[in-house]
């Protein structure tokens, strides 16, 4: 048998997080405002969703839309809502910060990852915008993070999967890199074997101007020019995700 592959929803509300669950999703990232590429959620959904649901929920810690650059003021508030996240009962945080000359800010981010200790800690897609995809990945490796969201540095998975096979054989198991951006349900077991990861994140919400299920990565919204996506996930596309990855473990 293969080793399994694991898929994260990212959801912004109780309902999505409690159908991730039913639909056997392995665990959830929280965050609120996809339309803008997510924000941190307030403490009352964190809350009220780790409560209601028994799979690990991640955080997405990023106080604004825009860049990964922060300011002083930003950097406090970040290590404050980590903080507010695992009071929560949050199993991890999803963060990213950039130096302004793309590279990672490495002392400021091995100070977040040993703030949120013992949560699992993510470096989210900020990691694609960074100068050198290579050197980045060895960077977040020294901070202490357990994973790295990546598209392989293009604007979508499909794109960018011989680039993340090359960083997954760079990673030799020091960290773990979860696939994100432009997957959909008709890609998702080519990008796992293109890439060699075993970890896939996305929104799985349906298109208003389509009925085919999509997962999209919240960051993708707001770079790639894509819309504003509108409405609900629904339980039978999640089931639908996770027949495929399961099947998968045993062929």
């Amino acid at each position: 048998m293969k080793s399994l592959l694991h898929f994260e929803l990212c959801a912004e509300s109780l309902e999505s997080a409690l159908t991730a669950q039913a639909g056997g999703a392995d665990r959830i990232e929280l965050c609120t405002q996809l339309s803008i590429g997510g924000i941190t959620p307030n403490p009352a959904l964190i809350a009220q969703v780790v409560r209601s649901v028994s799979i690990p929920v991640h955080v997405l810690i990023r106080p604004r839309g825009g860049n990964f650059v922060y300011t002083a003021d930003e950097f406090a508030l970040i290590g404050q809502q980590a903080i507010e996240a695992k009071a929560a009962g949050a199993a991890g945080v999803v963060i990213g910060i950039l130096l302004p000359s793309g590279h990672i800010d490495v002392p400021r981010t091995r100070e977040l990852v040993e703030l949120a200790a013992p949560l699992k800690f993510t470096f989210h897609r900020a990691f694609d915008e960074s100068a050198n995809l290579p050197e980045a990945l060895e960077d977040i490796i020294r901070t202490g993070a357990d994973c790295v969201l990546t598209s392989g540095g293009k604007p979508n998975v499909s794109e960018g999967a011989g680039q993340l096979a090359a960083l997954q054989k760079q990673a030799a198991g020091r960290i773990t890199l979860m696939a994100g951006g432009g997957i959909t349900v008709a890609n998702i077991l080519n990008i796992a074997h293109q890439s060699g990861v075993r970890y896939i994140h996305g929104s799985l919400i349906r298109k208003v101007s389509s009925s085919d299920p999509a997962i999209v990565l919240p960051s993708q919204l707001e770079h790639s020019g894509m819309p504003t996506i509108t409405g609900e996930v629904l339980l039978e596309d999640v089931q639908q995700v996770m027949r495929l990855l399961r099947k998968d473990a045993v062929a």
